[in-house]
């Protein structure tokens, strides 16, 4: 869900000296095509300039109003147009936002305001009766402080521009962008017509969030919604910021990352592998490329891809040209292995319910590690001319163990794993989670191609001599 920005946008289009419906189109259309390129499926784009969203939006306005929860006043304190937020003095910190954002004084102007005072209590009860509402556990700590700080009633409005949805029966107000842009989590599934998909999705089960706007979720956004008679969503989850090389990223230090040229530079797989292996999600996180090119080149290329190019290069070799028609009994050693697959849907489905992203990944690369040390333990290149059977039932196992790889590398690395899976014969309408059986074991007897490799390592330059 992409929410715009209100003053911002104005300012920013102002600068370009375009409209500021042209300015947010080219914004909408650059995530658009990221998503595209970082291979990231979506059911619905959803834009807060959609017709329907500003109906949905008014309505829910309507409602407040009708349930006493907005009045109009004045106000003035000091405002920050990055951060879309009002801050009192005792949050500023050298004159700025705790964010760093600048501030400005806003002189006294009329403005429509919601009555979140009235909510503190019913935030604390919401935040305490509900442990797993915010996590991480150290930004639930953060909203729990700011709430029993004290809230004052909020301004959910604007008459200082006029980008935006006006104020309904008050043309001369704009709605605040919180107000407005929170509600496209309603406004995206029909509200305010509560059947088809808002009746099978709402409440969400999952609102994930950047850090810094964790604030509006967790305090303004239950609140709205307790005053609206509206199910709440059952969680919150807020994701940490990358620095590079230490340092935080901005555009005055000329350290920006395009997400476009790091998947020009090292593929869309590999940029996905590090992003969600490299750091805790939740966790601020660095990027340095010394360490994608060793995150990549250590669990990609030589773990995975060593392992799937050896076996298959063996099979094919030393079983016909396809997978083994005949093997032995399995061993305690075999079961082992297999076993630690067969389980391994149940452990990283647990971590995603955390959105324990890296423990998923590493749950993988574990399961690599392991499988890497048991063809290293069954030495299967030296059982071809002692135990060719052994031979065969060591290499039939590693098939096994990659098919469970392949399937749950899926929502990491989709085309790299579907290339493995590829490899291993798997047909396209059995790669999904529920065959993860024994039912579906890889098929002995299926001819298979000659392996190419899956993850070419990336060559780093000798620095040039001196």
């Amino acid at each position: 869900i992409l929410a715009r920005t209100l003053q911002k946008v104005e300012l920013s289009a102002e600068k370009k000296g375009v409209e500021p419906q042209r300015f947010a189109d080219d914004v909408s259309a650059s995530f658009r095509d990221l998503l595209t390129t970082l291979n990231i499926s979506n059911d619905k784009f959803i834009r807060t300039t959609d017709p329907d969203h500003k109906e949905a939006v008014k309505h829910f306005w309507k409602h407040l109003v009708d349930k006493g929860y907005i009045y109009k006043g004045t106000y003035s304190g000091w405002y920050s147009v990055r951060d879309e937020c009002f801050y009192n003095e005792s949050e500023l910190v050298e004159g700025k936002a705790p964010t760093g954002a600048e501030v400005e004084w806003v002189a006294k102007e009329e403005s429509y305001f919601f009555k979140l005072s009235e909510f503190e209590d019913k935030l604390l009860d919401l935040y305490e009766n509900n442990p797993n509402f915010i996590a991480p556990q150290s930004r639930k700590n953060e909203v729990v402080s700011f709430v029993k700080s004290g809230l004052r009633d909020l301004s959910v409005s604007r008459a200082s521009f006029t980008w935006g949805i006006p104020v309904p029966d008050d043309e001369e107000q704009v709605m605040y962008v919180w107000i407005d842009a929170l509600a496209n989590y309603i406004s995206a599934l029909g509200y305010p017509n509560t059947d088809g998909d808002y009746e099978k999705y709402w409440p969400a089960s999952l609102h994930v969030v950047g850090k810094d706007i964790l604030r509006f979720h967790a305090v303004y956004w239950p609140a709205f919604l307790m005053a609206a008679d509206i199910p709440l969503p059952k969680r919150l989850f807020a994701h940490g910021w990358w620095t590079k090389d230490g340092e935080k990223i901005s555009k005055s230090l000329g350290n920006v990352i395009d997400p476009n040229d790091l998947v020009e530079k090292y593929g869309v797989d590999q940029t996905r592998f590090f992003m969600m292996t490299e750091v805790n999600f939740g966790s601020d996180g660095d990027f340095s490329d010394s360490a994608m090119i060793l995150r990549i080149n250590t669990n990609l290329a030589n773990e995975l891809g060593n392992l799937c190019q050896r076996t298959l290069s063996m099979v094919f070799k030393n079983c016909g040209k396809a997978v083994p028609a005949e093997i032995g009994e399995f061993t305690p050693e075999d079961e082992a292995l297999l076993q630690s697959a067969r389980s391994l849907q149940e452990r990283t489905s647990t971590f995603i319910s955390e959105q324990a992203i890296q423990k998923y990944a590493n749950a993988m690369i574990e399961m690599v590690w392991d499988t890497n040390k048991y063809i290293d333990q069954m030495e299967p290149w030296a059982l071809k001319k002692t135990d060719p059977e052994r031979m065969a039932t060591v290499l039939y196992v590693i098939l096994e163990v990659l098919r469970y790889v392949g399937i749950l590398y899926q929502p990491l690395i989709p085309d790299s794993a579907n290339k493995i899976l590829d490899l291993l014969v798997i047909p396209e309408d059995e790669r999904d989670f529920e065959h993860l059986t024994e039912d579906y074991m890889i098929k002995k007897g299926t001819a298979i191609t000659k392996p190419v490799g899956v993850f070419p390592r990336i060559e780093v330059p000798e620095p040039a001599a001196v």
